[in-house]
């Protein structure tokens, strides 16, 4: 092996390291957003960064490299969704399910967390790409490859589906006005 293309795969393997170890938790973090599962979530950041480190040199701008990395993880999450057995079968009632933890935040965030879980895969991205991200309209286009206006109506459908699936799973909380431009009272709490 060339002592010199040695040297290179070396400054590669060093910044791509340095790259991980300073955006690992906030790439977690919107791991946990896509999938939920903490378990599952290592897996996903994992996954997407191992196939970042293989087109590490062909993103030109580092300063993108966390869309990048944000942009495989949803396609990953996406395989995984398609490639999965439908578990669950509809029902007309859904069960009584107990939430044991007393604190408010935290019960709103599990039923936040299973209410998104309704959501397709494209409105579920952009939901987490702007609320939770807190990413611009114009940066969730770029990540997610969309236009601005394929953003905007799609926040719009998650927006109001998640309303409606808080409304009815619980409509007493679900009918409290919301603050901040149509977000589920849930939704913004969780945040």
């Amino acid at each position: 092996m060339n002592p010199r293309s040695h040297g290179a795969k070396g400054a590669k393997v060093l910044d791509f390291e340095e790259y991980v170890r300073t955006r690992h938790d906030a790439l977690l973090r919107s791991a946990r957003r896509l999938v939920g599962d903490p378990l599952e979530a290592q897996d996903l950041l994992q996954t997407a960064l191992l196939r970042t480190y293989h087109r590490w040199d062909r993103i030109a701008d580092k300063q993108l490299a966390d869309a990048y990395v944000r942009r495989v993880m949803i396609n990953i999450r996406t395989e995984w969704w398609r490639a999965r057995k439908l578990e669950e079968l509809p029902t007309e009632q859904l069960p009584n399910v107990s939430i044991e933890d007393s604190a408010e935040q935290h019960a709103d965030h599990a039923l936040l967390m299973d209410v998104i879980k309704t959501l397709a895969p494209q409105q579920r991205s952009v939901v987490v790409l702007r609320h939770w991200e807190q990413m611009s309209t114009e940066e969730t286009a770029v990540a997610l490859g969309m236009a601005r206006g394929t953003v905007k109506s799609t926040l719009h459908r998650a927006l109001a589906r998640l309303h409606q699936e808080l409304q009815r799973r619980d409509p007493d909380s679900a009918s409290a006005p919301a603050a901040g431009r149509g977000c589920p009272e849930a939704v913004r709490r969780a945040q």
